[in-house]
């Protein structure tokens, strides 16, 4: 939104949360989105073992997957898509904050695919975390341009 594109994301949090696959779909657009539901993405950004099981074989052909490879160690992986293994926990480990892996994975994610700008990234982390949080901004930030530096080291 911050770059005026459409945007609209539809969490599944419910008993998930505690183990299971809580997911997101986001969709981000230069039209308008028509319906939150995505039955075959383009993209898929995955954590854990359980959600590449079940969300993997529902991406597109030559589409992205990306994944925390310091938590799942041996995927099984499709031939037909774009594989981008990124040890995001490790990474946001040696920052400091394990918490962080996520924001690891959308630096990733902005350098692999240049969807969005590494400024709306942080203007969004910035904007969006409560009063009670703002100390982690930083910390969020560096996940950001860690993930980011992680995939530019590997393209060059």
């Amino acid at each position: 939104m911050l770059e005026n594109k459409e945007v609209t994301w539809f969490p599944s949090y419910g008993a998930e949360i505690r183990g299971g696959t809580a997911n997101c779909t986001v969709i981000i657009s230069d039209s308008l989105i028509g319906s939150p539901v995505v039955t075959n993405p383009e993209v898929l950004i995955v954590m854990n073992d359980q959600s590449l099981n079940k969300f993997q074989p529902r991406l597109r052909q030559h589409s992205l997957l990306m994944f925390d490879s310091s938590l799942i160690r041996q995927p099984l992986l499709r031939n037909d898509i774009e594989i981008v293994e990124v040890p995001a926990t490790e990474i946001s480990s040696k920052i400091g904050d394990t918490r962080t892996a996520n924001m690891v994975l959308l630096g990733a994610f902005i350098a692999k695919t240049a969807l969005l700008k590494e400024a709306s990234a942080f203007e969004a982390v910035e904007s969006s975390l409560p009063e009670r949080k703002k100390k982690s901004i930083e910390i969020n930030k560096k996940a950001i341009l860690e993930g980011i530096k992680y995939v530019e080291d590997k393209k060059g």
